[in-house]
């Protein structure tokens, strides 16, 4: 496989941590811990393939309603992954997406200070969704765009789909080419539903906290193997892959 057929940018939910820990008899937090360790080995995986984004469904505003005690777990285990040396090796920039009004201020602090230090970084830009949904997201544009138009900045006639993505909380970067779902789930769960309208899906049975290298490789051979055609016919991409972009 050639570094023209990496996809550029992949999305990843994250999915199966709990249900990796009841299987084997451990305590949930574990799972959680366990994943944690594959957030690493695929950062450094992805950057040495030549990813240019790599975003990671971290934590949603729905899992705000799980119990107390598993999401103050999970916010603790988020500033312990917050590992500069990860980072700086890799020579990866990190950047967030969702609602940081709803975060613990040690959270808060542990992330900006991290996006700070990696800021002039140039290699992979790895992006963690905490506290996102893709609803969130799109009412919060609706809200800017709204606020815009009142002020008289923004005509309604003038908003187009280039007007709402901007106003999108992943308007830094470009959509995803490729979505990984881990866990056995066949479902998008509020993620990135503006940005995935034509992204390829892939879903797989394993477990994230054995998700390994020859598992991404599946996903990005399974990917490179698709037509993307984006609304027209195989005649006009004039190609049987049409991945690199």
């Amino acid at each position: 496989m050639t570094t023209t057929h990496i996809p550029r940018h992949i999305a990843i939910i994250m999915d199966g941590n709990g249900r990796w820990a009841k299987a084997k008899g451990l305590p949930r937090s574990r799972g959680h811990q366990e994943g944690v360790e594959t957030v690493r080995r695929i950062t450094t995986l992805a950057s040495n393939l030549g990813v240019k984004y790599l975003t990671l469904y971290t934590f949603s505003t729905e899992n705000w309603n799980r119990p107390a005690d598993e999401v103050a777990a999970l916010m603790a285990l988020i500033i312990s992954a917050m590992e500069e040396e990860l980072f700086m090796k890799n020579n990866v920039r990190l950047r967030t997406i969702g609602d940081p009004d709803r975060l613990p201020e040690d959270v808060k602090k542990a992330i900006c200070g991290l996006e700070d230090r990696t800021a002039a970084n140039t290699g992979m830009t790895m992006v963690i969704a905490l506290s996102y949904s893709a609803r969130w997201e799109l009412t919060e544009a609706t809200r800017q765009i709204a606020q815009k138009v009142q002020q008289g900045v923004i005509a309604p006639d003038d908003i187009n789909e280039q007007t709402i993505a901007e106003h999108l909380a992943t308007a830094f970067m470009p959509d995803p080419d490729l979505l990984i779902r881990t866990g056995g789930e066949v479902r998008l769960s509020n993620y990135l539903l503006w940005q995935c309208a034509y992204t390829e899906l892939y879903f797989c049975d394993t477990f994230w906290p054995d998700f390994d290298e020859e598992d991404l490789m599946k996903a990005i051979e399974a990917y490179t193997g698709r037509e993307r055609r984006f609304g027209k016919t195989s005649e006009q991409v004039g190609t049987t892959t049409t991945n690199d972009r």
